[in-house]
């Protein structure tokens, strides 16, 4: 069953704030590989702390950071659209 996907927008609030992934990533002591696997929302889990590490670096809350997407929307060119938008 299908219960609908989280989204991180860590790369639209990355670009909106002018800030890198080399920058963020070596300021939060964050592996650059685990960077990007969350910044493509490739995911299983959320690590709750590194929730609370990107809103307090990014300075935004948990809301404009995750989406949920519900089921009838879950497809590869609507999640693309949400992610680069702020609905």
């Amino acid at each position: 069953m299908n219960y609908g996907q989280l989204i991180l927008r860590i790369e639209a609030i990355l670009k909106e704030k002018n800030i890198s992934k080399n920058k963020i990533c070596k300021d939060l002591d964050i592996p650059r590989s685990n960077f990007n696997r969350y910044c493509r929302n490739q995911f299983q889990r959320i690590d709750a702390n590194l929730v609370c590490k990107l809103c307090y670096y990014l300075d935004c809350t948990v809301s404009e950071l995750i989406h949920y997407i519900e089921p009838e929307h879950d497809n590869k060119e609507y999640i693309i659209n949400y992610k680069n938008n702020s609905f």
